[in-house]
C-alpha cells in the first residue's frame, strides 16, 4: 500500500494535540501568558522543520535515504560505549588540559559530533521507513546517550574549552533538536537538566551586545539555540529574547559583519561570505520565521523586509546554473564534504523556505529563479544529491514537479559589490566573477587550520562558467590539487608561503585602497591595486567587462623578493582524463600530459570546449599540461572538517605570462572569450578595429570600442586619456547609445576623493539626469561634471545621463 507521509503522521501526544487544536493560527501579539498548548504547537512546528513534510517515504530517492539513515543509526547504536570521556570510542571529548590550542579545538568539535550523531539516532527513530521507526531499543539508546552527555560534559558544571562555536551553537542546537524529537519520552528532570546546560553556555548575555561572535549568521545561530531551548523548557521569556535579538541582523550595515546596501555580505569582519555564513543566516532565519509564524512570537520587525530583499540583491547574483560561486565561500572551499554545487543545493532549499514569509510576488519570483537553477544544473543535479537532507530535498523535488512554475532564465547584468571587493558579470551563455582584496577585505580566510593554501584567492582571481562548459571547474577536487600560485587571472609571486600564511584568523589585508570600479549595469571597468601577501610584489590590474569578453590589463608589476612573478591567463581543470585541444596561432599543440611550451609573439590561443584568448600586441605565453596530485588533508586539518589523506590526481591545462625574477614595471594584456571557438578567436585576434587599448601603465589603463560605443578608463592618479580627464583617481565608463544619449558612470574606488572633476571632450546638449553627488555640470563643446566629497560613497557608481550635441 502506498504510504504518503504528508503532514507528518508520526506525531505523538501533546504535539499532535497541539496541531489538532490549530494553536499555530493564534494571532501575533496574543495577550496573557503562553499556554502549554502554544509551546506544544511550536515543538510540532520545529519537529516538522527538522524532519520535513509532504514527501512520500516509499518513493525514491526518499526510500533509499530513509533506509540509509536507519542503517547508519543501527551502526552507531551498536558502537555506543559510554565512558568517562566519550559516548563513542572514536569521539573522545576529554581534554586533560583545557586551553585554546589546536588540540583543544579538536576535542570540543567531538562534543558537537557526538550530539550530531545522537541526532542521527533520533531522526531514524522519528522518520518513517527507516527500519527503526519508533523502535524501543533505539529510544533507550538515545535517552541513555542524552543522559551521558549531560552528566559528563555538556552541563552547567563544565568549564568551556576549545572552540566557542561548539558550546554555543553546534552542540546545543543538535541536543535541543534531539530533545524535541523524543520529547514525550523525557522526564521533567531531564528536560530541566538539558535546559540548564544550554543556559550555562548560551546565557542571555550572549545576545546582549551585537559584536564579536554575536553578529550576522552567528547571532542567528545563537538565537536558534536559545529559542529552541525556550520552546523545550516552556520559557516565554527565552523565546521572546531570542526573537528580539534577531533585530540587529536585519538592517544594512556600513562596517563589519552583515549585509550592505550594495548586496555585499561580510562575516569575520573582512571575509565575503554569501555562500557560507550568508547561507547559514538565510537558512537560520528561514527556519525561525517559519517556526514562529502564526504564533504570539511571530517576527513583525519592519526591518525584516530588508533581509528578504537580499535574496535577489545579494544571493542570486552569485548563483549560476545550480552552483554558488566559490569566491564568497571563505574557508569553506577547503572542505571535502561540499563543493560549489552542493553548497548551492542547501541554499536553494532555504530560499524556498524563506519564500513562505515573503510577499506573494517575491515568493513567485524566487520559485521561478530556483526552478531555473535546478533545471540548468546538469553537472550535479540537486535531486541526485542523496547527502541532502529530506527536509531540504523534498521542497526542491516538489518545485521541479510543479508545472505551474515557469523557470526563470539567467539574467544579463553586471554587479559590483564594492563593500566586499567582488564582481559578477553575466552574459548570454556564460558568467564570470572577480575576487579582489583591499584595506577592507582580506587576501583570504584561514582559520581552524582550514584553507591553509588559499593565499591568492584575492589576487584578481577571475572565475567563469558557461551554460554547457566550465560548469565543473571548481567542483572536482580543484582546491586540493590546483597549483595555489596559479589561480585563473591572478598575478602572484612564486615566493613560497607557509601553510596559513598571515596567521590564524589574522584576516591579512593588503595596504591598498584603490580596489573596485564602475558599471552601467551591463558593462564595467574594474581595477585592483594589488599588493602581494607577505611579499613586495605590487601591480595595477584592470578588467573591462564587455559583451562577449573580458579585457585584462596589468601594469607596474614589480617585486624585490628574489622570486619570479607570474600572471595566470587561465588554469582549466580537466578532471581525471580530459585532454582538450590547445591551439596557438593556428598550430595544434600536443595533447599528451607532462609538457611545457613557451610561445613567443603569440597573438591568440584556444582551449577546445573552454575559451579563446587574444593577446593584443602579441605576447610571450607559457603553457603546461600536467597531472597534479594532492589530498584534502593538504588544505584542511580541522578537527571537525579534517580532510582525507587519500591522494587525488587531476589534470590541468595552464596558460601564463612570466614576468621574470624581481620585475620592475612589467605588464600584460589579454582578452578572455568564454565559450568562443577557435575560428572566432582567430577572427577576433585579426580584427584590429573592434577594440583599442588606450593605455596600459601604472598611471592609467583604458580601452575603447567603437562597436559598443564604449570608453572605459581606470585613473590610478589624476590625468587624461583620450577624451577623458579626471582630477583625482577614479574609474570612468562612458557609453554612447543609438538614441543620441550617453551615460557617464563614475566611481571613487579608493574612497579618498574629497572633490572630483570629470571632463569628457564630446559635445553635449543637456544633462538629462544626475545624482546628488554631482554638484555642477557644464555642457557645450565638452561635458564637465563636478562631484563633491565622495569619501562616504562607499565606492558606489554615480551615473549621469546626457543628450549628445
Amino acid at each position: 500500500m502506498r504510504s504518503s507521509w504528508s503532514r507528518r503522521r508520526f506525531l505523538q501526544g501533546t504535539t499532535a494535540t497541539a496541531l489538532a487544536l490549530g494553536v499555530l493560527s493564534a494571532a501575533p501579539g496574543t495577550s496573557g501568558a503562553a499556554t502549554d498548548d502554544e509551546f506544544a504547537a511550536l515543538r510540532a512546528q520545529w519537529r516538522d522543520l527538522i524532519l520535513g513534510t509532504d514527501f512520500d517515504a516509499t518513493a525514491e530517492p526518499f526510500r533509499t535515504q530513509l533506509a540509509t539513515l536507519g542503517a547508519t543509526a543501527a551502526t552507531h547504536l551498536s558502537a555506543m560505549a559510554p565512558a568517562d570521556g566519550s559516548l563513542w570510542p572514536d569521539l573522545v571529548w576529554a581534554d586533560p588540559e583545557p586551553d585554546l590550542d589546536t588540540e583543544s579545538y579538536a576535542y570540543s568539535s567531538k562534543i558537537t559530533n557526538t550530539c550530531t550523531r545522537l541526532g542521527t539516532l533520533a531522526q531514524a527513530y522519528a522518520q518513517p521507513g527507516t527500519g527503526l521507526t519508533g523502535d524501543a531499543t533505539l529510544l533507550r539508546g538515545i535517552l541513555a546517550g542524552l543522559d551521558h552527555v549531560n552528566a559528563r560534559v555538556y552541563n552547567d558544571r563544565t568549564t568551556r574549552y576549545g572552540n566557542w562555536w561548539d558550546w554555543q551553537i553546534g552542540s546545543p542546537q543538535a541536543l535541543m533538536d534531539v530533545c524535541v524529537l523524543v520529547y514525550d519520552a523525557l522526564s521533567d528532570a531531564q528536560i530541566a537538566a538539558h535546559c540548564a546546560a544550554v543556559d550555562a553556555f548560551v546565557p542571555d548575555s550572549a545576545v546582549a551586545v551585537y559584536s564579536g561572535t554575536s553578529t550576522g549568521a552567528n547571532r542567528v545561530d545563537l538565537c536558534r539555540s536559545m529559542m529552541v531551548r525556550g520552546i523545550l523548557g516552556g520559557s516565554e521569556a527565552k523565546i521572546t529574547l531570542a526573537r528580539d535579538a534577531l533585530a540587529p541582523v536585519f538592517p544594512y550595515v556600513t562596517t563589519g559583519d552583515g549585509f550592505y546596501a550594495d548586496g555585499s555580505f561580510i562575516q569575520h569582519l573582512a571575509i565575503p561570505y554569501i555562500a557560507g555564513y550568508g547561507a547559514v543566516l538565510n537558512d537560520g532565519l528561514g527556519r525561525l520565521f517559519a517556526l514562529l509564524r502564526g504564533s504570539r512570537w511571530e517576527v513583525t520587525d519592519p526591518n525584516s523586509a530588508l533581509f528578504l530583499d537580499t535574496i535577489e540583491n545579494a544571493t542570486a547574483p552569485f548563483l549560476y546554473n545550480g552552483l554558488i560561486m566559490d569566491n564568497v565561500a571563505g574557508r569553506g572551499i577547503s572542505r571535502q564534504a561540499s563543493d560549489d554545487h552542493t553548497r548551492a543545493h542547501a541554499l536553494l532549499s532555504s530560499i524556498l523556505l524563506l519564500g513562505r514569509g515573503a510577499s506573494p510576488e517575491q515568493e513567485a519570483r524566487w520559485r521561478s529563479l530556483v526552478k531555473g537553477w535546478l533545471e540548468r544544473d546538469r553537472y550535479k543535479p540537486a535531486t541526485s544529491n542523496l547527502s541532502l537532507s529530506i527536509t531540504r530535498l523534498a521542497p526542491l523535488q516538489a518545485l521541479l514537479a510543479d508545472s505551474s512554475v515557469q523557470a526563470a532564465p539567467e539574467p544579463v547584468e553586471h554587479r559590483i559589490f564594492a563593500a566586499m571587493d567582488r564582481v559578477t558579470h553575466r552574459r548570454p551563455g556564460w558568467a564570470a566573477s572577480l575576487s579582489m582584496a583591499s584595506r577592507r577585505i582580506a587576501h583570504y580566510e584561514y582559520g581552524n587550520t582550514e584553507n591553509g593554501r588559499g593565499y591568492h584567492t584575492g589576487a584578481g582571481w577571475l572565475s567563469w562558467w558557461g551554460d554547457d562548459f566550465g560548469e565543473r571547474q571548481y567542483s572536482d577536487a580543484f582546491w586540493p590539487t590546483v597549483d595555489p600560485y596559479r589561480l585563473p587571472g591572478i598575478t602572484a609571486s612564486r615566493k613560497p608561503l607557509a601553510y596559513g600564511e598571515g596567521g590564524n584568523w589574522g584576516n591579512p589585508k593588503p595596504d591598498a585602497a584603490w580596489v573596485g570600479g564602475t558599471t552601467d549595469g551591463e558593462y564595467a571597468t574594474v581595477g585592483q591595486h594589488l599588493k602581494g601577501l607577505s611579499s613586495t610584489m605590487s601591480a595595477r590590474k584592470s578588467w573591462f567587462f564587455l559583451d562577449d569578453s573580458v579585457v585584462c590589463l596589468g601594469a607596474g608589476i614589480s617585486a624585490a623578493d628574489g622570486y619570479a612573478v607570474e600572471t595566470t591567463v587561465d588554469n582549466r581543470a580537466l578532471g581525471t582524463s580530459g585532454s582538450p585541444a590547445l591551439t596557438v596561432d593556428g598550430a595544434a599543440q600536443p595533447a599528451t600530459q607532462g609538457w611545457t611550451r613557451r610561445f613567443e609573439n603569440a597573438s591568440w590561443a584556444h582551449i577546445e570546449g573552454h575559451a579563446g584568448y587574444v593577446f593584443p600586441g602579441r605576447a610571450t605565453v607559457h603553457a603546461v599540461r600536467e597531472e597534479r596530485t594532492g589530498a584534502w588533508r593538504d588544505i584542511n586539518t580541522s578537527g571537525s572538517n579534517i580532510g582525507s589523506t587519500d591522494p587525488l590526481t587531476r589534470r590541468y591545462l595552464t596558460l601564463w605570462t612570466d614576468h621574470g625574477v624581481d620585475p620592475a614595471g612589467a605588464d600584460y594584456a589579454y582578452v578572455l572569450l568564454p565559450g568562443a571557438g577557435a575560428k572566432a578567436t582567430a577572427r577576433r585576434a585579426h580584427d584590429t578595429g573592434w577594440l583599442r587599448i588606450l593605455a596600459n601603465t601604472a598611471r592609467v589603463q583604458g580601452v575603447t570600442s567603437a562597436r559598443l560605443g564604449l570608453t572605459a578608463v581606470n585613473f590610478w592618479e589624476p590625468g587624461s586619456l583620450g577624451r577623458l580627464t579626471a582630477s583625482a583617481p577614479a574609474a570612468v565608463l562612458v557609453r554612447e547609445h543609438g538614441d543620441g544619449t550617453a551615460t557617464v558612470c563614475v566611481a571613487d574606488p579608493a574612497r579618498e576623493a574629497t572633490a572630483l572633476d570629470i571632463v569628457w571632450e564630446r559635445p553635449v546638449r543637456e544633462v538629462l539626469s544626475r545624482p546628488e553627488t554631482v554638484t555642477a555640470a557644464r555642457t557645450g563643446r565638452a561635458l564637465k561634471l563636478t562631484f563633491g566629497d565622495l569619501t562616504g560613497a562607499a565606492g558606489a557608481t554615480h551615473t549621469v545621463k546626457v543628450r549628445l550635441g
